[in-house]
């Protein structure tokens, strides 16, 4: 049987993250849940770790890993970048700036279900 594995890396302080990662950790986890599901069939199972960063690694914050693969090195036209983000500005008390991935011209400061999934399938040989 062949393995997904789902690595989200975000920053922490005291329990509380970012607005933007926020987002992304609920849509992980409901995608997941269907995901376990999708590719028991095909022959899949589906292992996801949620790693916490610290402040110096916020240049991680709200990343996703696929098979240890960045979601934006899985799929044509997509690249990472980052935008200041005001609510990790709060957690932090100084100016930060968080990780952002660009699809196909369009900027995401959330991750959505439907990059995460067409990533997911496309890094266990599955294209849709």
């Amino acid at each position: 049987m062949k393995e997904l594995s789902i690595e989200w890396r975000h920053y922490s302080k005291d329990g509380s993250t970012c607005v933007r990662c926020s987002s992304t950790g609920t849509t992980l986890s409901e995608l997941v849940n269907k995901l376990t599901d999708d590719l028991k069939s095909k022959g899949v199972t589906v292992k996801f770790t949620e790693t916490l960063l610290p402040e110096e690694d916020m240049s991680q914050s709200n990343l996703i890993l696929l098979n240890g693969v960045p979601l934006e090195d899985v799929l044509e036209d997509t690249k990472s970048s980052e935008n200041s983000c005001q609510s990790c500005s709060c957690l932090t008390g100084k100016d930060t700036s968080c990780r952002t991935v660009e699809h196909e011209g369009v900027i995401y400061e959330e991750i959505p279900a439907d990059l995460i999934r067409r990533a997911a399938y496309r890094s266990v040989g599955i294209m849709e």
